[in-house]
């Protein structure tokens, strides 16, 4: 596989097309090769897991699967386009969505929670999946699955792609609020606290805030209280939607 300057619809990132859209290799006779696009991914993945996107390199993955850095040049024609492929055999197939068919707050919220799991698992994936780029087969796939939870509702095409992209959103943050730990406010309060106990008068509606998730809770919720409240906005919007059609109709 070699680097083109393709011209098409794609201009420079047509490797990229190649690699994670182009039919798979049909193993010929005789003994099965020692190196493939799989193995590579997943030697990378690992790295990345491991050390972080940055770590990653043509040379440190031919280094861990025991080859030269030129003889992965066959199977990937880049850095940029082995973190795509990366990214996309990561985060893996759209899940299976819990819920009715009908029920499609239950089923984006299923699928925010899975999409969360992936960014917890691989963190490195927050940074390898921003901007524009080429999006793979998995990844296009956690799309509709997102958009098929809204397919059973009146909002427009338009409207299905701006709730995915804003609980997404959402979801990102999150994930990156996190990090190591499931509870992203859980960094901040021992710190916040020790803060405010010399800083209380300068920040008194933080201080009071803090105070009193102590005694009334509330703290520790932001992954879901964003998420209920995005839906819930979501859901007037389905409202009107379905209100005006049944007006359409009658």
């Amino acid at each position: 596989m070699t680097r083109t300057d393709d011209e098409g619809p794609f201009g420079d990132q047509a490797a990229a097309v190649e690699l994670l859209w182009g039919s798979p290799r049909r193993p010929g006779r005789g003994p099965k090769p020692a190196m493939s696009v799989e193995r590579i991914a997943d030697a990378a993945i690992a790295v990345a897991d491991a050390d972080g996107l940055a770590a990653v390199s043509m040379q440190r993955v031919a280094g861990e699967l025991g080859f030269t850095k030129m003889a992965l040049y066959r199977y990937v024609p880049g850095k940029t386009e082995l973190v795509a492929l990366m990214a996309d055999v990561a985060i893996g197939g759209p899940p299976a969505l819990t819920g009715a068919p009908h029920d499609w707050r239950t089923r984006l919220i299923d699928w925010a929670h899975h999409l969360l799991a992936a960014f917890l698992r691989h963190p490195w994936l927050l940074g390898a999946t921003v901007g524009p780029r080429i999006m793979g087969p998995n990844e296009l796939g956690w799309m509709e699955c997102a958009l098929a939870a809204l397919a059973a509702t009146e909002l427009s095409g338009g409207e299905r792609l701006d709730t995915v992209a804003v609980v997404a959103g959402h979801i990102r943050s999150m994930a990156q609020q996190m990090g190591a730990t499931d509870r992203p406010e859980a960094a901040l309060s021992s710190p916040l606290v020790a803060l405010m106990r010399t800083h209380s008068e300068r920040y008194p509606e933080l201080t009071a805030a803090l105070a009193s998730t102590t005694t009334e809770g509330g703290q520790d919720d932001a992954l879901d209280f964003g998420l209920h409240a995005i839906l819930d906005g979501i859901g007037l919007l389905v409202a009107r939607r379905t209100e005006g059609s049944g007006a359409a109709t009658s």
